[in-house]
């Protein structure tokens, strides 16, 4: 028997319309901080995801921030260029570099991860703690059960 759409009945192109929505909005809003900053989003993603962490390989930092090589590549060059990170060689592996923020980074990490995270509280003040946990719930479920399926 053929389920028709109906709005107690949305399907999985619903969902998908509704995510990718969402995170263009939380993209241009996201962005709308970060440029006051001198810095892209992906250059902020990796500043974000360097800080407070020690060195990491680009590879990890990909894993981390689900950026394509590269991308990556670019975006670390032009924070080098920036003094914001440094790169060094990998004593583990030497076919890899690893990567840190420079002071500059870190002085910037400490001084905009704040102020970011206030900029998106404030743009989201609306949405209460509960909502957000109760959506958090649902796309982990989905998550999982794509990836279950994915994997059998």
């Amino acid at each position: 028997m053929e389920t028709k759409w109906t709005p107690s009945n949305p399907s999985i192109l619903t969902l998908m319309r509704e995510m990718s929505g969402l995170v263009q909005e939380f993209e241009t809003c996201a962005t709308q901080h970060v440029r006051l900053l001198g810095l892209t989003l992906p250059q902020f993603d990796v500043l974000a995801t360097l800080g407070n962490q020690p060195p990491m390989t680009c590879k990890a930092l990909g894993e981390k921030t689900l950026m394509l090589k590269g991308t990556m590549t670019g975006v670390l060059d032009r924070l080098e260029a920036k003094g914001l990170i440094e790169r060094s060689p990998n004593t583990q592996d030497g076919r890899s570099m690893r990567i840190a923020l420079s002071k500059s980074g870190q002085r910037l990490f400490r001084q905009a991860f704040p102020q970011h995270l206030a900029h998106l509280d404030r743009a989201y003040r609306g949405v209460s703690k509960p909502a957000i946990a109760q959506a958090v719930s649902a796309l982990r479920r989905v998550r999982q059960l794509a990836t279950k399926r994915k994997d059998n």
